[in-house]
């Protein structure tokens, strides 16, 4: 009886200390408040001093001796019962004592009986100290006291252990024993290792209790750690009705409850959703696995879902696990790397043809002029000289346009103010507009600069709104719209009043080399739109409008930027003086100030002056040290300030894809907006 006393006085001195820890950091806290709250605060402090108080003559008042030692062995609480009954000094009973200090002068004083060699007993006796491991045992003291010890770990480090006087206990089981002599003695051998083993038991539930109190921290620490995973985690059973969730659907999918636990997965997920995910639940409850990927909210956002069935030990299957993820940006970047391929292979089997084609043409037009300048032929044949170098020269137009579709274009991606490019556009275009036709441009809320190919974009918006000048074919009003679709998208949208697509057009107007303005169209306009909009991970989509002409939709991934970089001192390295010069004019427009190196040696020699912002050099500059080995000296020697690299060699070139691998590269040849888009990405 007196052993669950012992225990549950322990688990109270423990939940005390923390009380009385609390209380005094509250205390602290609360001297802290301006001088309006000064009484109350003071108010506070004297009550949190008077439970110290109170606590500690509590603790003083008990039976039994206590204390508590924290992780690196220093007494932190001990009552006035733990010095009488060990006789031990102040100092050795006070918070800040070393336990190996009392450990020694224990000892010492023979509290142990015969130790032998006494710093291996100390220092066997520390390491199980530091153990902290849950203990309980009885000994009896040289003055032949019998004491009851049970030690319990702390969460935080260290242990509390309380101290016992079972003396008279003792005393009546020797008593017990010399005159239960007529009792059998198996039966009372058994009776007394009950006892010991139900002091034992009761030292383990309370150790039990605290690695209760541990695993429900770990599971909560886990929960927090579902929480925050950018990914919807959830568990449906065999009805799909969810048992879990870690509230992150809405942030995948959208618009959808927050709490869904006990909701059909058709009710959680929605019409849309469910309508495509649905059939992968039914192979998940029959043990099949699955992946896929479902486009939601009219294509503008992609995700992918993992079904994992549930499957228990004897082989049941309990329902099954879902791992769901918004990866419409990864979408975005497989679409443009794919159109990217798709550009290069239509190179590679286009050129070769391209340039046999182009001498089959040189030649024509050449066999056609011998034949113009021969004199007496008939006006006919002239008619027919004529008509072959015009179908030549247009043979040769249609390759250039045939090159600028399958031929390697890199995107030029800068920071673009809509409402800028909707006044350039308006320009360019009025030249080309008859008075008749009404062109209107209209930001519907995008402020900010956003990333694209200003010139793709351009070019692109022009030939949407020359082609739909070509379709009005008299009076009429074309319209460019810019404006945002949720957070992933931003569409460019030009309509006109014109008589529409035809139902052939709908299918087949994104096709290279379909048109509808007979010998006037080469039919890769739109695919040349079409093209831009794949590269940059966006889509095309045409379609009539309401209630009549025609609409034409950019959609491209959404990505905010910064327009320009701050002027700066640029250290130009540039072997060749013609292009020196050219590069550092361009440098100079963009507010930059110059200072110009021919060599990589002499480039070294001038980075010490103070106030360089940027390094521009180009990888290749003649004998000696090539300018990607400048930048690396530049790098180990501490200079920190942003390198860009400048060449002509081509991307497969092993010192162009070193330098790449470091350092920004800018293609030879650029112009002034290339420069400028490197130097605001080294900012960025």
């Amino acid at each position: 009886m007196y052993q669950n006393v012992t225990s549950s006085f322990a688990a109270q001195c423990c939940a005390g200390r923390a009380l009385w820890d609390k209380g005094r950091e509250a205390s602290l806290h609360k001297i802290a408040p301006s001088n309006s709250s000064l009484a109350s605060a003071t108010h506070d402090a004297m009550s949190d001093q008077n439970t110290a108080q109170m606590m500690r003559s509590g603790l003083n008042l008990i039976g039994q001796a206590l204390t508590i030692y924290d992780q690196d062995l220093i007494l932190a609480v001990a009552n006035r019962r733990f010095r009488t009954m060990f006789d031990l000094p102040d100092h050795l009973a006070q918070p800040g004592a070393s336990f190996a200090d009392t450990l020694r002068y224990l000892a010492t004083r023979g509290e142990y009986g015969e130790v032998g060699e006494i710093e291996t007993f100390l220092e066997q006796r520390t390491q199980q100290a530091r153990a902290f491991e849950p203990h309980y045992m009885e000994r009896q003291r040289a003055n032949g006291q019998w004491i009851s010890v049970e030690g319990s770990p702390l969460r935080t480090g260290g242990w509390v252990t309380v101290y016992t006087d079972i003396t008279q206990i003792k005393q009546q089981e020797v008593l017990l024993r010399s005159e239960g002599a007529k009792l059998e003695a198996d039966l009372f051998t058994r009776s007394e290792e009950l006892a010991e083993t139900n002091r034992s038991l009761a030292a383990t539930i309370a150790a039990l209790e605290e690695t209760k109190r541990d695993l429900t921290e770990a599971e909560a620490r886990a929960r927090m750690t579902s929480e925050m995973t950018p990914a919807h985690i959830a568990h449906v059973d065999r009805n799909q009705r969810y048992t879990y969730s870690n509230r992150k659907l809405a942030e995948v999918i959208g618009s959808r409850p927050r709490s869904i636990i006990g909701l059909h997965a058709s009710e959680a997920l929605g019409a849309e959703a469910y309508a495509q995910i649905g059939p992968k639940f039914e192979l998940a409850l029959l043990g099949e696995p699955s992946v896929l990927e479902v486009d939601l909210q009219d294509a503008t956002r992609r995700i992918r879902v993992a079904l994992t069935p549930d499957i228990a030990a004897d082989g049941a299957i309990n329902g099954a696990y879902i791992l769901s993820m918004d990866i419409t940006a990864e979408a975005q970047a497989r679409a443009a790397l794919t159109q990217t391929r798709k550009r290069e292979l239509a190179a590679q089997l286009t050129s070769g043809l391209a340039h046999d084609f182009a001498n089959l043409l040189t030649v024509i037009l050449g066999l056609q002029g011998k034949l113009e300048r021969i004199s007496g032929l008939p006006s006919a044949a002239h008619d027919a000289i004529s008509t072959t170098k015009a179908a030549a020269l247009r043979g040769g137009e249609l390759l250039d346009k045939l090159s600028d579709v399958s031929g390697r274009r890199d995107l030029s991606i800068s920071a673009v103010s809509v409402d800028d490019l909707f006044t350039d556009i308006q320009n360019l275009a009025s030249a080309t507009l008859p008075e008749t036709i009404v062109l209107s441009t209209e930001n519907q809320g995008v402020s900010d600069a956003i990333m694209l190919d200003h010139g793709f974009m351009q070019d692109g918006l022009l030939n949407l709104i020359l082609n739909a000048r070509d379709a009005i074919n008299g009076a009429g009003t074309i319209k460019l719209t810019a404006r945002l679709r949720g957070s992933t998208w931003v569409e460019f949208i030009v309509t006109d009043t014109g008589p529409g697509f035809s139902t052939e057009a709908l299918q087949s107007a994104l096709d290279p080399f379909f048109t509808t303005k007979a010998d006037e169209g080469s039919g890769l306009g739109l695919t040349m739109v079409y093209d831009f909009a794949q590269m940059s991970g966006g889509r095309v989509r045409i379609k009539n409008g309401s209630p009549n002409g025609a609409e034409v939709t950019i959609q491209l991934p959404l990505r905010f930027g910064k327009q320009t970089s701050a002027p700066g001192m640029v250290l130009l390295v540039e072997d060749r003086e013609d292009l020196r010069e050219q590069t550092r004019e361009m440098l100079r427009e963009m507010g930059h100030s110059v200072i110009e190196a021919e060599t990589a040696e002499e480039a070294l020699s001038l980075v010490q002056i103070p106030g360089i912002s940027h390094v521009l050099s180009d990888i290749m500059l003649g004998d000696g040290m090539n300018g990607f080995e400048m930048a690396r000296d530049l790098l180990t020697s501490g200079h920190n300030m942003p390198v860009i690299m400048m060449t002509g060699l081509p991307t497969d070139d092993p010192i162009h894809q070193q330098a790449s691998a470091q350092f920004p590269v800018l293609r030879k040849p650029f112009a002034a907006p290339q420069l400028a888009e490197k130097f605001n990405e080294v900012h960025a």
